[in-house]
Protein backbone atom coordinates (compact mmCIF):
# COMPACT_ATOMS: atom_id res chain seq x y z
CA UNK A 1 0.00 0.00 0.00
CA UNK A 2 1.11 3.52 -0.47
CA UNK A 3 1.95 5.43 2.34
CA UNK A 4 2.14 9.10 0.77
CA UNK A 5 0.74 11.62 2.61
CA UNK A 6 -1.61 13.07 0.02
CA UNK A 7 -3.19 15.50 2.61
CA UNK A 8 -2.43 18.82 0.93
CA UNK A 9 -2.97 17.57 -2.24
CA UNK A 10 -6.09 17.85 -4.24
CA UNK A 11 -7.85 15.78 -7.07
CA UNK A 12 -10.68 14.80 -9.84
CA UNK A 13 -11.31 11.59 -10.55
CA UNK A 14 -13.74 11.29 -13.81
CA UNK A 15 -16.31 8.54 -13.94
CA UNK A 16 -16.37 8.17 -10.14
CA UNK A 17 -19.71 6.87 -9.18
CA UNK A 18 -18.38 3.04 -9.04
CA UNK A 19 -16.15 0.52 -10.54
CA UNK A 20 -11.98 1.94 -11.09
CA UNK A 21 -13.14 5.56 -10.05
CA UNK A 22 -14.76 4.45 -7.50
CA UNK A 23 -12.02 2.52 -5.68
CA UNK A 24 -9.30 5.44 -6.76
CA UNK A 25 -11.73 8.17 -4.98
CA UNK A 26 -11.73 5.92 -1.83
CA UNK A 27 -7.77 5.68 -1.93
CA UNK A 28 -7.04 9.15 -2.60
CA UNK A 29 -9.05 10.04 0.32
CA UNK A 30 -7.61 7.72 2.83
CA UNK A 31 -4.22 8.62 1.58
CA UNK A 32 -5.44 12.45 3.19
CA UNK A 33 -6.34 14.15 -0.26
CA UNK A 34 -9.71 16.10 -1.07
CA UNK A 35 -11.56 14.42 -3.64
CA UNK A 36 -13.98 15.98 -6.36
CA UNK A 37 -16.14 13.28 -7.74
CA UNK A 38 -17.94 13.05 -10.72
CA UNK A 39 -20.65 11.19 -12.31
CA UNK A 40 -22.56 11.96 -15.77
CA UNK A 41 -26.21 9.69 -15.08
CA UNK A 42 -25.49 7.98 -11.69
CA UNK A 43 -26.26 11.17 -9.01
CA UNK A 44 -27.46 8.73 -6.02
CA UNK A 45 -24.27 6.17 -6.55
CA UNK A 46 -22.04 8.83 -6.85
CA UNK A 47 -24.00 10.85 -3.26
CA UNK A 48 -23.25 7.30 -2.07
CA UNK A 49 -19.36 7.15 -2.79
CA UNK A 50 -19.08 10.86 -1.09
CA UNK A 51 -20.89 10.02 2.02
CA UNK A 52 -18.31 7.23 2.25
CA UNK A 53 -15.00 8.99 1.87
CA UNK A 54 -12.82 9.39 5.17
CA UNK A 55 -12.20 12.80 5.65
CA UNK A 56 -13.45 16.18 4.79
CA UNK A 57 -13.85 19.00 1.61
CA UNK A 58 -14.99 17.08 -0.50
CA UNK A 59 -16.93 17.70 -3.64
CA UNK A 60 -19.10 15.96 -6.47
CA UNK A 61 -20.06 17.20 -9.84
CA UNK A 62 -21.91 16.51 -12.62
CA UNK A 63 -21.17 16.82 -16.20
CA UNK A 64 -21.01 14.81 -19.58
CA UNK A 65 -17.32 14.64 -20.69
CA UNK A 66 -18.33 13.56 -24.17
CA UNK A 67 -18.91 17.11 -24.70
CA UNK A 68 -15.34 19.07 -24.78
CA UNK A 69 -16.66 22.18 -23.48
CA UNK A 70 -18.32 20.14 -20.46
CA UNK A 71 -15.23 18.61 -19.52
CA UNK A 72 -13.32 21.95 -19.45
CA UNK A 73 -15.82 23.05 -17.32
CA UNK A 74 -15.66 20.25 -14.75
CA UNK A 75 -12.08 21.22 -13.98
CA UNK A 76 -13.41 24.68 -13.57
CA UNK A 77 -15.69 23.34 -11.05
CA UNK A 78 -13.36 21.05 -9.60
CA UNK A 79 -10.97 23.91 -8.81
CA UNK A 80 -13.61 26.16 -7.77
CA UNK A 81 -14.80 23.38 -4.91
CA UNK A 82 -11.54 22.22 -4.07
CA UNK A 83 -9.39 25.91 -4.26
CA UNK A 84 -6.44 24.07 -6.41
CA UNK A 85 -6.24 20.74 -8.28
CA UNK A 86 -2.90 18.79 -7.98
CA UNK A 87 -4.22 15.30 -9.67
CA UNK A 88 -6.49 14.38 -12.53
CA UNK A 89 -7.57 11.09 -13.09
CA UNK A 90 -9.18 10.98 -16.58
CA UNK A 91 -11.09 7.28 -15.76
CA UNK A 92 -14.25 8.11 -17.47
CA UNK A 93 -15.35 5.94 -20.80
CA UNK A 94 -17.67 4.10 -22.71
CA UNK A 95 -17.61 0.40 -23.64
CA UNK A 96 -20.47 -0.22 -26.35
CA UNK A 97 -20.41 -2.55 -29.34
CA UNK A 98 -20.33 -1.23 -32.75
CA UNK A 99 -18.75 -4.22 -35.10
CA UNK A 100 -18.45 -3.60 -38.99
CA UNK A 101 -20.24 -6.59 -39.71
CA UNK A 102 -23.62 -4.85 -40.92
CA UNK A 103 -25.68 -5.72 -38.06
CA UNK A 104 -25.67 -1.61 -37.56
CA UNK A 105 -26.40 1.16 -40.06
CA UNK A 106 -23.67 3.30 -40.81
CA UNK A 107 -25.57 6.03 -39.52
CA UNK A 108 -25.73 4.01 -35.96
CA UNK A 109 -22.20 2.33 -36.35
CA UNK A 110 -20.93 5.90 -36.77
CA UNK A 111 -22.69 7.82 -34.32
CA UNK A 112 -21.27 5.39 -31.66
CA UNK A 113 -17.67 5.55 -32.69
CA UNK A 114 -17.37 9.14 -32.57
CA UNK A 115 -19.45 8.78 -29.17
CA UNK A 116 -16.64 6.57 -28.07
CA UNK A 117 -14.09 8.91 -28.98
CA UNK A 118 -15.77 11.38 -27.64
CA UNK A 119 -15.94 10.23 -24.36
CA UNK A 120 -12.73 8.32 -24.31
CA UNK A 121 -10.41 10.75 -25.78
CA UNK A 122 -11.82 13.69 -26.40
CA UNK A 123 -13.30 14.49 -23.41
CA UNK A 124 -9.93 13.22 -21.51
CA UNK A 125 -7.92 15.06 -23.70
CA UNK A 126 -10.05 18.60 -22.70
CA UNK A 127 -10.14 18.41 -19.44
CA UNK A 128 -6.42 17.53 -19.46
CA UNK A 129 -6.10 21.15 -21.33
CA UNK A 130 -8.12 22.73 -19.07
CA UNK A 131 -6.20 20.84 -15.74
CA UNK A 132 -2.76 22.34 -16.88
CA UNK A 133 -3.96 25.61 -16.95
CA UNK A 134 -4.30 25.24 -13.42
CA UNK A 135 -1.13 23.25 -12.60
CA UNK A 136 0.71 25.25 -14.69
CA UNK A 137 0.08 28.33 -12.40
CA UNK A 138 0.57 26.42 -9.30
CA UNK A 139 3.80 25.17 -9.99
CA UNK A 140 2.61 21.89 -11.34
CA UNK A 141 0.76 18.79 -11.02
CA UNK A 142 -0.31 15.29 -12.24
CA UNK A 143 -2.70 13.71 -15.08
CA UNK A 144 -3.50 9.80 -14.93
CA UNK A 145 -5.20 8.68 -18.18
CA UNK A 146 -6.73 5.45 -17.66
CA UNK A 147 -6.26 3.44 -20.97
CA UNK A 148 -6.80 -0.14 -21.92
CA UNK A 149 -4.64 -3.16 -23.07
CA UNK A 150 -6.82 -2.50 -26.25
CA UNK A 151 -5.47 0.11 -27.82
CA UNK A 152 -2.40 -2.59 -28.31
CA UNK A 153 -4.34 -5.86 -29.00
CA UNK A 154 -7.11 -4.46 -30.38
CA UNK A 155 -10.73 -4.23 -29.69
CA UNK A 156 -13.15 -6.54 -31.97
CA UNK A 157 -16.64 -4.96 -32.39
CA UNK A 158 -15.31 -2.02 -30.31
CA UNK A 159 -12.78 -0.83 -32.65
CA UNK A 160 -14.06 3.33 -31.72
CA UNK A 161 -13.13 2.21 -27.74
CA UNK A 162 -9.42 0.41 -29.39
CA UNK A 163 -8.52 3.26 -31.12
CA UNK A 164 -9.74 5.63 -28.68
CA UNK A 165 -7.59 4.42 -25.88
CA UNK A 166 -4.72 4.34 -28.41
CA UNK A 167 -5.12 7.81 -28.62
CA UNK A 168 -5.47 8.47 -25.23
CA UNK A 169 -1.53 6.69 -24.35
CA UNK A 170 -0.57 8.63 -26.84
CA UNK A 171 -2.13 11.75 -25.81
CA UNK A 172 -0.41 11.14 -22.46
CA UNK A 173 3.05 10.83 -23.99
CA UNK A 174 2.93 14.04 -26.07
CA UNK A 175 1.29 15.97 -23.12
CA UNK A 176 4.64 14.24 -20.79
CA UNK A 177 7.09 15.80 -23.48
CA UNK A 178 5.20 18.95 -23.64
CA UNK A 179 4.50 19.92 -19.91
CA UNK A 180 7.48 18.29 -17.92
CA UNK A 181 9.22 21.40 -17.98
CA UNK A 182 6.37 22.80 -15.89
CA UNK A 183 6.39 19.92 -13.58
CA UNK A 184 3.77 18.51 -14.71
CA UNK A 185 3.97 14.62 -14.91
CA UNK A 186 1.18 12.82 -17.25
CA UNK A 187 1.20 9.09 -16.91
CA UNK A 188 -1.31 6.55 -18.70
CA UNK A 189 -2.74 2.66 -17.21
CA UNK A 190 -3.44 -0.23 -19.29
CA UNK A 191 -5.15 -2.56 -17.89
CA UNK A 192 -7.20 -5.49 -19.36
CA UNK A 193 -10.04 -6.92 -18.34
CA UNK A 194 -11.37 -5.47 -14.56
CA UNK A 195 -13.90 -6.94 -12.58
CA UNK A 196 -16.35 -4.35 -13.28
CA UNK A 197 -19.95 -3.24 -13.94
CA UNK A 198 -19.26 -3.02 -16.92
CA UNK A 199 -16.81 -5.98 -17.72
CA UNK A 200 -19.39 -8.18 -15.64
CA UNK A 201 -21.52 -9.37 -18.73
CA UNK A 202 -18.21 -10.49 -20.62
CA UNK A 203 -17.03 -12.91 -17.50
CA UNK A 204 -20.00 -15.09 -17.26
CA UNK A 205 -19.93 -18.55 -17.89
CA UNK A 206 -17.45 -19.97 -20.61
CA UNK A 207 -16.88 -16.61 -22.33
CA UNK A 208 -15.52 -15.64 -18.99
CA UNK A 209 -13.61 -18.41 -18.19
CA UNK A 210 -11.84 -18.16 -21.27
CA UNK A 211 -11.39 -14.17 -20.62
CA UNK A 212 -9.68 -15.52 -17.14
CA UNK A 213 -7.62 -18.42 -18.85
CA UNK A 214 -5.86 -14.98 -20.88
CA UNK A 215 -3.36 -14.24 -18.04
CA UNK A 216 -1.53 -16.99 -16.60
CA UNK A 217 -2.91 -15.67 -13.10
CA UNK A 218 -6.28 -17.11 -14.49
CA UNK A 219 -8.47 -14.00 -13.50
CA UNK A 220 -8.81 -10.67 -14.30
CA UNK A 221 -8.06 -7.77 -12.60
CA UNK A 222 -9.53 -5.71 -9.76
CA UNK A 223 -10.84 -2.67 -9.19
CA UNK A 224 -8.25 -1.92 -6.18
CA UNK A 225 -5.56 -2.80 -8.21
CA UNK A 226 -5.87 -0.47 -10.50
CA UNK A 227 -6.98 2.18 -8.37
CA UNK A 228 -3.20 1.30 -6.40
CA UNK A 229 -1.60 1.70 -9.51
CA UNK A 230 -3.10 5.18 -9.79
CA UNK A 231 -2.32 6.40 -6.10
CA UNK A 232 1.59 5.03 -7.31
CA UNK A 233 1.18 7.23 -10.49
CA UNK A 234 -0.05 10.09 -8.41
CA UNK A 235 2.81 10.30 -5.73
CA UNK A 236 6.00 12.00 -6.23
CA UNK A 237 8.10 8.20 -6.17
CA UNK A 238 6.67 7.87 -9.19
CA UNK A 239 7.81 11.22 -11.10
CA UNK A 240 9.90 9.90 -13.18
CA UNK A 241 7.48 6.98 -14.96
CA UNK A 242 6.04 10.56 -17.16
CA UNK A 243 4.98 9.64 -19.97
CA UNK A 244 5.36 5.94 -19.51
CA UNK A 245 2.02 3.39 -19.77
CA UNK A 246 2.28 1.01 -17.15
CA UNK A 247 0.57 -2.26 -18.30
CA UNK A 248 -2.10 -4.11 -15.47
CA UNK A 249 -2.97 -7.21 -17.20
CA UNK A 250 -1.84 -10.11 -16.02
CA UNK A 251 0.55 -11.04 -18.61
CA UNK A 252 -2.65 -11.53 -20.78
CA UNK A 253 -1.12 -9.92 -23.21
CA UNK A 254 2.74 -8.35 -23.60
CA UNK A 255 3.90 -6.26 -26.23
Amino acid sequence: MITVDFSHRTALVTGSSRGVGRATAALLAQAGARVCLHYHRSADAAREVLASLPGDGHAILQADVSDPQAARKLVDGAVAELGHLDILVNNAGIFTPHPVDGSLSFEKWLSTFQQTLNTNLIGPAAAAYQAIQHMRGRGGGTIINIGSRGAYRGEPGQVGYGAAKAGLHSLSQSLAREVGGDNITVHAVAPGFIETAMARPHLQGEAGAAVRAQSPLNRVATVEEVARAVLYLASPDAAFTTGGVLDLNGASYLH
